[in-house]
């Protein structure tokens, strides 16, 4: 017999860092998972990854079984690490956080592509391009 489908839940968990404490033990213990075993199967999957913030889909079926898929780092997170910076701009027309390269563009897309609706590296880069200006980010 085929297990049904709960929920899923998708949450942001920095990697290798995972605890039963809140925010995720909460979201965890509200859809019946076993909080313990997936914080050890996550930080086991995501060690080599120490530092990024993982975005990760969680599937739930009717006997409280779960699995998960874990995606890349958001754009802007990348684009920070990146440049080595805390945070964006307050006014991004305004004020100027750092400047990224092309070549830096296309390392950050081509990392994302898997998760970005894109065709192609150029439409990919676009993308990663559209994200820095909002953060106040130059691409030279």
């Amino acid at each position: 017999m085929a297990k049904t489908i709960q929920k899923k839940i998708k949450v942001q968990v920095p990697a290798g860092k995972a605890t039963p404490a809140p925010p995720l033990g909460p979201v965890l213990g509200q859809a019946g998972i076993n909080i313990g075993e997936f914080v050890n199967q996550f930080n086991d999957l995501t060690r080599d990854r120490m530092g990024d913030i993982v975005p990760v889909v969680i599937t739930v079926y009717d006997d409280r079984s779960f699995d998960f898929i874990t995606k890349t780092s958001p754009a802007a997170r990348l684009i920070l690490k990146a440049l080595n910076i805390k945070k964006g701009a307050h006014k991004n027309l305004v004020e100027n956080v750092g400047t990224l390269t092309k070549d830096q563009v296309k390392g950050i897309a081509e990392e994302k592509m898997v998760d970005l609706n894109a065709n192609d590296i150029e439409a990919a880069m676009k993308i990663i391009e559209g994200t820095a200006k909002s953060m106040g980010v130059n691409v030279k």
